[in-house]
């Protein structure tokens, strides 16, 4: 549906180059990044408000390379909403029908009026844009997005500016908005939560490059580069030195699922994948039996995060607050299993 072909955006002092996407139609694709990595750029270019330096784009095989805006067929969502305070609710989601051919006559306006009551925002037609509240602006924002009737909608950060109860809602909606309509969604985020939730694939963006792109737990579980580990939220990233099936990292050897890629020189564990028992244990020799002493126990909530002093190294894993209470305080020791299929080699 979305292709993008060697495309190029420069700016002064910074450009956005090679980028070579194919988004499948009906499906749901993130972009994430770094501030400041051209994500929106590349919205605002897809969408028509910046011209390519170079490239191309085409959308369900038409090239909108150089169409204007609205002839794109195109919606786009930004974090701000952008709506326009002197309108009415009803007159920013109509706003764009003006522009949009054959967007006249009762069966637009019946869709339209599906669309609101779909969004759950009938009763605020006539209210001002100052009186409603963040996740009110969010779906407002959606429903003018969407009653032009785009082949694709793009989302910029839709959810950072809401509170977490709005966020859900607003999650969960865009997720039942796909599912029923299959129309083709690029996200720019910067929460995982919305990534994990919505999409089917990912792209990871760096300083105008893309560094990975697939599937959404290959990125998470099987990241290409440091850069890449680290930005999806892996701590446990190691210098690696390797023979065969087996990973040297400082004084420590690893056993890994079978012999490390040519040009590998680093390791990673997700937190989820490091295994922590009591250090009196029988040690499972299958699975990387380290010893190691609690260095701090954090509680995030949902779960505890454990940082261990394993040979030097800082070694994090993730517990449920019921082995957070039997593995105790910091200080004492305790057994950390690395299964050898959650050790990923990477360059």
């Amino acid at each position: 549906m979305i292709r993008l072909t060697d495309l190029h955006i420069n700016l002064p002092g910074f450009s956005v180059s090679g980028i070579n996407l194919h988004i499948a139609p009906g499906e749901f694709f993130s972009l994430i990044g770094p501030t400041g990595a051209g994500k929106t750029l590349i919205l605002e270019c897809i969408a028509g408000l910046i011209k390519p330096s170079r490239g191309s784009i085409l959308i369900g095989g038409r090239d909108i390379t150089r169409l204007p805006p609205e002839k794109r067929r195109v919606g786009i969502v930004y974090q701000d909403h952008a709506l326009f305070p002197h309108l009415s609710v009803k007159q920013n989601i109509a706003y764009g029908l003006r522009y949009s051919q054959g967007q006249t006559g009762a069966e637009p306006e019946k869709e339209l009026r599906r669309l609101i009551d779909r969004l759950g925002i009938s009763h605020l037609m006539d209210r001002r844009v100052h009186r409603l509240s963040g996740g009110e602006k969010q779906r407002i924002a959606l429903a003018r997005a969407l009653a032009v009737k785009p082949e694709v909608l793009l989302l910029d950060e839709p959810l950072s500016a809401l509170d977490p109860n709005f966020r859900t809602d607003i999650r969960n909606m865009l997720a039942n908005l796909h599912r029923s309509s299959g129309l083709t969604c690029l996200m720019v985020t910067h929460d995982f939560n919305d990534v994990l939730t919505l999409a089917d694939h990912m792209a990871v963006l760096n300083q105008g490059r893309l560094e990975q792109v697939g599937k959404v737990d290959r990125v998470f579980n099987s990241p290409a580069s440091c850069f890449v580990a680290g930005f999806v939220g892996t701590k446990n990233v190691f210098a690696a030195d390797f023979t065969g099936s087996l990973a040297r990292v400082g004084g420590l050897e690893l056993h890994l699922d079978g012999p490390a890629p040519q040009g590998a020189g680093h390791i990673c564990i997700r937190a989820e994948g490091v295994v922590l028992a009591p250090a009196g244990g029988n040690p499972d020799n299958g699975k990387n039996p380290l010893r190691g002493r609690i260095k701090a126990l954090t509680d995030l909530g949902s779960h505890w995060e454990v940082q261990l002093d394993v040979s030097g190294l800082t070694l994090y894993a993730t517990v449920s607050a019921q082995q957070a209470r039997e593995l105790g305080v910091g200080g004492e020791h305790c057994q950390a299993l690395l299964d050898p299929s959650y050790i990923h080699c990477m360059v």
